[in-house]
């Protein structure tokens, strides 16, 4: 079972956003006993990188607990991500940018 982790009301600027996050949010992820699934809001690039730190190092901290995060996309994706990484069981650390948008069919060669 993996537990969602909502996180919400967080600055625009990425440097603030990245320092509320770890005085608010840090402390109850680590104190958590299943594996989560970080759920943040959507947001330009320049918050990737402190994102992806946070969810590696948290990842690291809770092992053998996983530890992944989502950012942006609806309901529907966000629950598609947490069913696939819940049938992942080697995926952990990661943060996968949702989009609904999509890039649309996969088709198949014919050669």
């Amino acid at each position: 079972m993996m537990e969602l982790v909502r996180i919400a009301g967080l600055p625009d600027d990425p440097l603030e956003a990245a320092a509320a996050f770890h005085v608010e949010q840090v402390a109850p992820v680590r104190a958590a006993t299943t594996d989560l699934l970080l759920v943040f809001p959507a947001a330009d690039h320049t918050h990737r990188g402190w994102r992806l730190a946070a969810v590696q190092m948290l990842a690291r901290a809770k092992a053998p607990l996983r530890v992944n995060a989502v950012a942006g996309g609806s309901e529907a994706s966000v629950a598609a991500a947490a069913e696939y990484l819940a049938r992942a069981p080697g995926l952990t650390g990661q943060l996968i940018s949702l989009d609904d948008a999509g890039a649309g069919a996969v088709i198949a060669s014919s050669s």
